[in-house]
């Protein structure tokens, strides 16, 4: 009874058992339940947790923002991320197996890949860029520290003075940093070295995203290194990458904490972080901080990006996902919070030091990352290791979503086609799309990439997920039907969803989410890049990457009922609509209650013939299964979970 207790709990990491064996010996588990919530964090704490959260914040009324943040979370953040962890969770399948619950809603899960590969095209971008920052940290002196390279332009002003005033030893050149003054402060246009350094030397950038330019051949060589890490990384699948975030999830932690107590002993400090938490109640008012807000909630936590379905797919049947989701939503907005008081001492201290107000030195996105805290960083003593410990965790930030985002591609291929030689061979499929990946991402790295990454950033993934976040849950509760969906749950966690939660799934979350779509509808703005504004043709392909994902759904509807059996088109409907027979647990030994096989057989009169035959052959191949599993156990298991399968046809990959 105590065994069964702490399985239910741990995941499979019982105390006392001498070896963690997959429950799922095709597809594979998660090595313990650790590695599945450690791998969901790297996942959900991204980028826009550093670069976005704290610019958000203070520019909607400071800790007064918190308010309408943490409302969000809890009634749709939270409730969102849980579904999506049951649902994948329940079928163990990725983001396209899943729609075995209504075959229609398929396209959903198409359009969940088309948006996992955008964003994973330009977000390897940015990580090699973080890359490039880093290697080009390791030196005395950071290179955009002074005005006096080839690069830059008589508009230069540094915040550190002249590098020809000082005679270049280390000591010199770090003493100064604090004790220069700012020389263009008076000036009418100020280009601060970091700027220029990232326009003018990092992208040497062009004037139109039309003119591509020539390839900048460091950035594609970071983009090699970076897409090579992350094959190496995820070369087992979940078996690897399990593994690695033990370290790539929890070092930013370590990385914050350090960066946080250098900057809150620094001079301007407080004001900084003033800035940031001082509320403003009355903009509380403001339907556009609460827009802001769940707009935050939303694609912080990654909902419909299918990654959290395919995270959640290689649990074990009965883990506590409801858990999982409230740890791992809490951890990501905390994270925010806390990397706002980081990134607003270090702000705070430059503001000081140039005498200016903090909202002129604060920024957000690759504004935040590549120039202004890079600048900031320049004014503090060894300002190499600062600025090595920021984009180390920059790319480790990164890297975690980056793995999910793959994973998420490789399983539901490998899922899909579901062949015995495509899963011992999902190593080839994960070095494909991580060499496709490459290719698509070369364009990015040319004079006009940095036009092309923020028009994707800004498009690819922006209203297309709130649409496809909708459908599935109009899908799950009202197509296949709430009180099914929570009879599932029961059965997978042994106790139904708290009743919060089923309000919120029906009710409450699908409201936000259409208040999330409606404004940002009405706060839409053309794109622009600093004074660059886009061009009209380029804005149609915005749009056209944003609906090629959204597309996905209506299109294959209309393709699974014009394939469905039926002499109306609502009998059509109703059938394309209808549970899969192989909807429900992977395992047989899962399959109870309606999901048993007797229970299957009781209605399988009123089926199809084709379904029938479908039924029968899930049947066999749960017997097979089984037969496969008990071969398994004789082999040789080692101590983390893996099998040395010699005669297996299907090990885990």
């Amino acid at each position: 009874m105590e065994e069964k207790q702490f399985a239910g709990i741990l995941n499979g990491a019982v105390p006392g058992e001498p070896v963690k064996k997959d429950e799922n010996t095709r597809r594979g588990n998660w090595g313990n339940q650790i590695e599945f919530v450690l791998t969901s964090v790297g996942y959900a704490v991204g980028l826009g947790n550093v670069w976005r959260f704290p610019y958000l914040c203070y520019r909607n009324g400071g800790g007064a923002f918190m308010l309408p943040y943490f409302i969000m979370l809890v009634f749709c953040g939270i409730p969102l991320f849980f579904l999506e962890l049951s649902f994948g969770q329940f079928a163990s399948l990725g983001c396209l197996g899943v729609w075995k619950i209504s075959p229609m809603f398929k396209g959903v899960g198409y359009g969940m890949m088309v948006v996992s590969t955008y964003i994973g095209i330009y977000y390897n971008v940015v990580i090699c860029i973080a890359f490039y920052y880093f290697f080009m940290s390791m030196t005395n002196l950071l290179p955009w520290t002074y005005c006096n390279n080839p690069w830059n332009t008589p508009d230069c002003s540094g915040v550190v003075g002249s590098g020809a005033q000082l005679n270049g030893s280390l000591v010199n050149v770090t003493n100064s940093l604090i004790t220069e003054a700012y020389e263009g402060i008076n000036r009418t246009k100020r280009t601060s070295p970091s700027e220029e350094y990232w326009k003018h030397y990092v992208l040497n950038i062009s004037d139109d995203i039309g003119n591509f330019g020539e390839v900048r051949l460091p950035i594609l060589g970071c983009l090699a290194v970076s897409w090579c890490v992350v094959f190496l990384c995820l070369i087992r699948g979940v078996k690897s990458s399990g593994k690695v975030v033990y370290f790539t999830a929890t070092f930013p932690y370590v990385v914050l904490t350090i960066l946080f107590i250098r900057g809150i002993t620094l001079d301007g400090a407080i004001n900084g972080i003033k800035y940031y938490l001082t509320p403003q109640w009355q903009k509380v008012l403001d339907a556009k901080v609460w827009g802001d807000a769940a707009s935050q909630i939303f694609y912080s936590l990654g909902c419909a990006w299918g990654g959290l379905i395919t995270m959640a797919s290689y649990n074990k049947f009965h883990n506590n996902c409801f858990r999982d989701s409230i740890i791992i939503s809490i951890t990501n907005c905390a994270t925010s919070v806390y990397a706002g008081f980081v990134i607003f001492s270090i702000l705070g201290f430059m503001a000081h030091h140039l005498n200016v107000p903090v909202s002129e030195v604060a920024d957000h996105g690759p504004g935040l990352a590549f120039v202004a805290y890079p600048e900031a960083l320049t004014l503090l003593p060894i300002s190499p290791l600062w600025s090595l410990l920021f984009f180390f965790m920059l790319i480790l930030l990164g890297l975690g979503t980056q793995f999910c985002l793959l994973e998420t591609l490789v399983t539901a291929i490998v899922d899909e086609i579901g062949t015995d030689w495509i899963i011992r061979n999902k190593t080839v499929i994960t070095l494909s799309v991580a060499i496709l990946g490459f290719l698509l991402g070369v364009p990015l790295t040319t004079q006009a990439g940095i036009y092309w990454l923020l028009l994707m950033d800004n498009y690819a993934a922006s209203f297309s997920l709130v649409i496809i976040s909708c459908i599935m849950c109009i899908c799950i509760m009202y197509v296949y039907g709430h009180r099914n969906y929570f009879k599932d749950v029961e059965m997978m966690l042994g106790f139904p969803p708290p009743l919060f939660f089923k309000v919120c799934w029906r009710f409450i979350s699908p409201v936000i989410i259409s208040f999330i779509l409606i404004f940002t509808v009405i706060q839409y703005k053309p794109i622009t890049y600093n004074d660059y504004i886009y061009p009209g043709w380029s804005l149609a392909i915005g749009f056209a990457m944003a609906l090629s994902s959204v597309i996905c759904i209506p299109v294959y509807g209309l393709y699974k009922i014009s394939r469905s059996p039926g002499a109306t088109f609502r009998e059509r409907l109703k059938h394309a609509c209808q549970a899969h027979p192989k909807w429900g647990p992977a395992l047989h030994e899962h399959r109870t209650g309606r999901y048993a096989p007797m229970a299957s057989e009781d209605t399988v009169a009123g089926r199809p013939l084709k379904e029938k035959e479908e039924l029968k052959e899930e049947q066999k191949e749960g017997d097979k299964e089984k037969e496969r599993k008990d071969e398994i156990s004789l082999t040789i298991q080692g101590s983390n979970g893996s099998t040395n399968t010699h005669n297996n046809p299907n090990p885990s990959a």
